[in-house]
């Protein structure tokens, strides 16, 4: 090797030393460099050497700051020449916005670049960034690809919720696809259009024409946007496929001095009403920024309904919005007329604090008022909220919340609430709202006058009522007036609303005076309590009692899901005596003894009404009566009650038991027996059957009677004495013995019958015998009427019959005849008698002297007999 091969070596070696020496040294030398070309206080900083990699130049990291923030964070870098154009890769960029504020402003004065001149800066190149984010936007993160060179530059980005494929050309830009997913929109925005840039890219685009779809949850119909511009002006219209009319037009016009909208029209058509209004907007100074930008505008809504036609204006500024301090004056007047409401607003505010968390405070002498139908026939005389001070924030609602309300229904009454509290930050399950009402009013079916007032608050996720008390001072309804009653509570009603323990908790008392009836008695004053605990209003149990002195108590328990009332009431045994306030004074009954208990199921809902079953039962009752007395009287009603409509005897039949009725007819083991429905129907019958009673010796009974009545029921009279009767009457001037046996068909819903072609016959002889002194009273006084009674002084009957109808007014017409022997002067005559009679029965039952009388029906009513045989007998 010569000297010149050497010297050749060795510079050789030198470079690849220097070299090799710089790129191991580039992450101390590379950022210091790049010092000079970089604005004042940011820098570069690498992570690790640069090394190569399948034909490129890769980083592992490159991190750029501003001040002590990191601006934009760069990973695994990639540089690569190929066929003519750089290729340039990264996996992630992420960029801090919020960074850019401490990159200070140049200080050149230097003419600014065309965007010819940026265009022809830039080399050929394709550029791809799989991950890129930008704070604080990180919702449209995606991958971006550049293909650049100094005639066309194309765009193409994709993420989970934005894409985007664009072309520039020169000066004019081509959107092909804009996708973007906003929250809160079911679909995605879409946007295509062409823009023609300024020559310098320091404005807006010079013109333009972008159009797009957009769906809304609160929108029914798909909408399509169009914007068009030239030069200075243009107009945003917005419109349905369902509805020619635009929704949304905005003519505007842009000067580096201000933006105005003028005439600008919106229509609502999804409305109960269709809505609409007209809007101007002006902006002055948007070029110095946000915070300079003054602006001032006017909105207005015009409303038809009940009251004529009404028009809402809502006025702002002048003032500004600042990303850290707006103040933006507003004022909201008019009037809102709807179908059956009209609201009367007069509330002037201002918009405060930063744009993105502002707040809405309500100037002095703020107040919406209302007025209307709100139901049916619930009229609204007046409802009014003054809101003088309240402020409105994304923390909540802060100051004096007031709100009065009047209303009056033609059928119900009227009434007057008033609420006043004051709110801390208060959001639904957020903050603080504490709270006092109180109110009156006259509730026109029950003729009461009512009154209410309490306490309460809502904490957080707690709702608090701490006391209520409202009452009437009286509720009249039918045949029942109570007197004073007042529900009030007797623990907090508490509402736990926390998802994860939720509860519901409470305790509340109904306190009446004596409820009295139209029929005499009164309920002694009664206290009814109730507690509840679930996990909230639409699912808790309740358990309580009510108690009238020694009336109960009967113990009430079920549960409330939201939809369906169900519980459970027992009435534990007690004497029968407890209930003789229940009955009128006027009808001297006095409970001598017995017992009471009862059952009853319900369930009550809105789609099916009220079901109920239960049992009552009554032991062995005494009741006492001036001229009645009843023992051993036993009592059970099975029931069940649907739809209105009840069925007795779920469970076996009612059941009426009663050993012994004195009265003037002394009756034993009476029994009775019901079952079926009530109202009843064809289908759906109600019969009584097992109807019997003992008395007068004999038995009288009924088998069937069955409602709607399709036959007969036949009243049968069993071998009843008729000394017993005669006793039982106590008619001194006539004696009788003998049994007689009898039935009587019995119509209920007959059109002209009662009874129809019953029959009353003797059972075996019967013997008549007439006092002496009566008989000789009749025959001095009536001669003819003396002949006929001297064959009555003494009979024995051998047969008699009778038949007998009975109409629905009352007239009883029988028709007898009498076969017998009369005993007179030692002498037996044949003896046979035939009668016919009407009466009125229900007049005759009104009095049951019937022995007083008896002298004169004989008299009016004897006749001779029709056939007479003389025979000598010696006396039986």
């Amino acid at each position: 090797m010569n000297r010149g091969w050497k010297i050749a070596l060795a510079v050789l070696m030198a470079v690849i030393l220097l070299l090799t020496g710089i790129l191991l040294t580039v992450t101390h030398w590379l950022p210091r460099l790049a010092g000079f070309w970089l604005p004042a206080d940011t820098t570069i900083a690498l992570d690790g050497n640069p090394r190569w990699h399948h034909g490129a130049l890769w980083l592992p990291g490159v991190h750029y700051r501003a001040g002590e923030c990191e601006l934009a964070d760069v990973k695994g870098v990639a540089l690569a020449y190929h066929q003519g154009r750089w290729q340039l890769a990264a996996d992630a960029v992420t960029v801090d916005t919020a960074c850019a504020a401490n990159i200070p402003g140049s200080e050149t004065q230097d003419a600014p670049r065309t965007l010819a001149e940026w265009q022809q800066m830039l080399p050929a190149a394709n550029v791809t960034v799989h991950q890129l984010t930008i704070a604080p936007w990180q919702s449209w993160a995606g991958e971006l690809r550049l293909n650049l060179d100094p005639l066309r530059q194309h765009l193409y980005y994709q993420g989970k919720n934005l894409s985007l494929n664009a072309e520039l050309n020169g000066q004019q830009l081509t959107v092909t696809s804009l996708s973007a997913q906003a929250p809160g929109v079911p679909e995605p925005v879409s946007l295509s259009g062409t823009l023609t840039l300024p020559r310098i890219p320091d404005a807006l685009p010079e013109a333009g024409a972008l159009q797009g779809d957009l769906a809304l949850d609160a929108v029914p119909d798909p909408l399509h946007f169009r914007l068009e511009w030239q030069q200075q002006k243009g107009t945003l219209a917005v419109t349905s496929k369902e509805h020619p009319e635009p929704l949304l037009t905005i003519p505007w016009d842009i000067t580096r001095e201000e933006i105005v909208v003028q005439k600008g029209q919106w229509s609502w058509p999804w409305a109960t009403q269709p809505l609409s209004g007209g809007f101007t907007l002006s902006a002055k100074g948007w070029m110095q920024g946000l915070p300079a930008t003054e602006l001032s505008g006017r909105f207005n809504m015009l409303t038809q309904g009940r009251g004529g036609k009404g028009n809402v204006v809502l006025t702002l500024g002048p003032g500004h919005l600042d990303w850290l301090n707006s103040e933006l004056p507003f004022r909201l007047t008019g009037e809102s007329k709807l179908d059956t409401l009209q609201f009367f607003a007069g509330l002037p505010g201002d918009l405060r604090g930063p744009l993105l968390d502002p707040q809405i405070v309500m100037r002095p002498g703020a107040l919406l008022r209302m007025k209307g139908r709100l139901l049916t026939s619930l009229e609204v005389d007046e409802a009014r909220w003054p809101l003088a001070g309240v402020s409105l924030s994304s923390a909540g609602i802060d100051g004096r919340l007031q709100a009065i309300l009047s209303v009056h229904d033609k059928d119900m009454g009227r009434f007057r609430l008033h609420l006043d509290g004051r709110a801390s930050d208060f959001w639904p399950d957020k903050g603080q709202w504490l709270w006092r009402y109180w109110g009156d009013g006259f509730l026109a079916p029950l003729a009461a006058k009512w009154d209410v007032k309490g306490h309460g608050h809502w904490q957080d996720r707690l709702i608090e009522l701490t006391s209520l008390s409202t009452g009437f001072d009286q509720l009249a309804y039918g045949n029942v007036t109570m007197n004073a009653p007042r529900l009030t509570l007797e623990q907090p009603v508490r509402w736990q609303r926390d998802p994860q323990t939720p509860s519901f908790t409470g305790q509340l008392s109904l306190k009446a005076k004596e409820t009295r009836f139209s029929s005499g008695g009164y309920l002694p004053p009664s206290t009814l309590t109730l507690a509840v605990k679930g996990q909230d209003p639409e699912a808790f149990l309740y358990k309580g009692s009510l108690q009238a002195q020694k009336i109960g108590p009967v113990q009430v328990l079920g549960r409330w899901d939201g939809e369906r009332l169900r519980g459970q009431m027992w009435w534990p045994e007690q004497p029968l005596n407890v209930f003789q306030p229940l009955v009128n004074p006027e009808l001297k009954l006095a409970i001598q003894g017995g017992t009471l208990k009862a059952q009853v199921a319900f369930s009550a809902a809105s789609d099916q009404g009220l079901k109920a079953g239960g049992h009552w039962l009554v032991s062995n009752g005494n009741v006492l009566l001036p001229d009645n007395e009843f023992t051993g009287v036993d009592f059970s009603l099975p029931f069940r009650l649907e739809a209105h409509r009840w069925y007795l005897g779920s469970h076996g039949p009612v059941s009426l038991r009663i050993k012994e009725i004195n009265n003037q007819f002394s009756m034993q083991n009476v029994t009775a027996d019901l079952q079926g429905w009530y109202p009843w129907s064809d289908g759906q019958p109600l019969q009584l059957s097992n109807v019997s009673l003992e008395l007068l010796g004999g038995q009288l009974s009924m088998a069937s009677l069955q409602m709607p009545q399709t036959e007969a029921a036949t009243i049968e009279l069993k071998h009843l004495s008729l000394s017993e009767l005669i006793t039982t009457m106590k008619l001194k001037q006539l004696a009788m013995s003998g049994y007689i046996n009898g039935a009587l068909p019995l119509w209920l819903n007959n059109s002209h019958w009662l009874v129809k072609e019953g029959w009353i016959a003797n059972s075996g002889p019967l013997t008549v015998r007439m006092d002496k002194d009566m008989a000789d009273a009749i025959s001095s006084n009536n001669i003819a009427a003396g002949a006929a009674i001297d064959w009555l002084r003494y009979m024995e009957i051998s047969r008699s019959w009778a038949t007998i109808d009975l109409d629905n007014l009352g007239v009883m017409n029988m028709t007898a005849k009498v076969d017998g022997t009369s005993r007179f002067s030692n002498r037996n005559q044949r003896v046979s008698l035939n009668y016919s009679q009407q009466e009125n029965m229900f007049q005759l039952w009104r009095s049951l002297r019937f022995g007083d009388n008896l002298q004169s029906w004989v008299e009016q009513n004897a006749t001779l007999p029709s056939q007479k045989e003389n025979r000598d007998e010696s006396p039986q």
